[in-house]
Parts: structure tokens; sequence; C-alpha cells
């Protein structure tokens, strides 16, 4: 017995044609905590091996990727530097404020921050646009991508997936590393 992937199945196709239909649009966001202006999770339909199939996509700005690529690297500095390393986690009291971090905690906080400012500094991680496509998904196909541009928004979306499915993307090939931007510049 087969066990189809339902986002090849036409049925799930025609249903989000006809969701996409009413709304006049070519994407379908997938509610989800971690969306936001520089990263969208959403359903669209495209083609793949001359048939529909619907993307299961992740569109998030270069910025947001390259801050990913930094933490990581820090993450992995520390565990190397602290044995007993395994995250850090934030918890609360009843009252929902934060407790304070142990000492040990505090002391990796503060090295992956230095670590951070370091890689970003000296400009070691760089980053450039992408598109992962992964034929393996639980649901259609998935996509990452990341995008140089300052926002993820409706139009960023829908002239994406109008490139894609037209096979006119144009991936912009530079490498481009990130500054963290401070919280009090904003403010001025």
């Amino acid at each position: 017995m087969s066990i189809i992937n339902p986002g090849f199945d036409p049925k799930h196709i025609e249903e989000l044609k006809s969701e996409l239909k009413k709304t006049g649009k070519s994407f379908k966001i997938i509610p989800d905590e971690e969306n936001s202006d520089e990263f969208v999770n959403f359903y669209f339909i495209g083609m793949y091996e001359g048939k529909s199939v619907i993307y299961d996509a992740a569109v998030y700005t270069l910025r947001l990727h390259h801050a990913s690529e930094v933490y990581e690297i820090a993450e992995h500095e520390a565990a190397k530097k602290f044995p007993n390393f395994n995250g850090i986690s934030y918890e609360e009291d009843e009252n929902g404020n934060m407790l304070p971090l142990t000492s040990d905690q505090e002391e990796i906080g503060w090295f992956i921050t230095e670590m951070i400012m370091e890689m970003e500094e000296e400009e070691t991680v760089k980053v450039q646009e992408f598109i992962d496509i992964d034929t393996h998904h639980d649901f259609g196909i998935g996509l990452d991508a990341a995008l140089h541009v300052d926002s993820i928004d409706e139009d960023v979306i829908t002239k994406f997936i109008a490139e894609f499915n037209d096979d006119t993307i144009e991936l912009d090939e530079t490498m481009y590393a990130y500054q963290s931007e401070a919280e009090d510049a904003e403010e001025d």
C-alpha cells in the first residue's frame, strides 16, 4: 500500500486553489507564532516534474538567516568551552516574571554575546540568497529561501511565487554580513 504525500493529492490542491481564489492571493499564510516581518511560512501552488503540487514555504530575510548562523556558531563554541552547556532556558515565576539565570548560565550567556559581537565585527560569517527544496517533505514540497530584503510582506511573497513559478528568479550571489542593531540606536 503506497502512502501519497497529501501535498501532491489533487483534492488538497483543488481545496487550496479554491481558498486562494476567494482571497485573491497566490498564497496562504500558515498561522505560526514564528511569523514576523522577517519570516513567513506559507503555502502556494507550483509545479514539480510536470505536476501541480503544494509548496510549504518558509521565506526569511538574509539578515535573519545571518543572525541564525552567527548564533548557531556561538552556541557551538559555547558547547566546546563549557562541557555542561545544553542551552540556556529562561523560566518564569508564578507571576510571569523572568527568573534570574544561574551564574553558570549568565557566564555562558556573556560568552555567547561576546562571540556574536566578535563575529559580527570581524564579518567572519557571510551569507547569500538561496532557495532549498526538500522533496521528502511530509506535506507537498518544502521550500526554504533567504532573500536580501528588509522585510517579508505580501508584495515580496507575491513576487517570489510569480518568479519561482515562472522560473525567472535571479538570486543575488553577493555575500553579506550584518551587525546587530543596538536597541538604543532606534530610540534616537
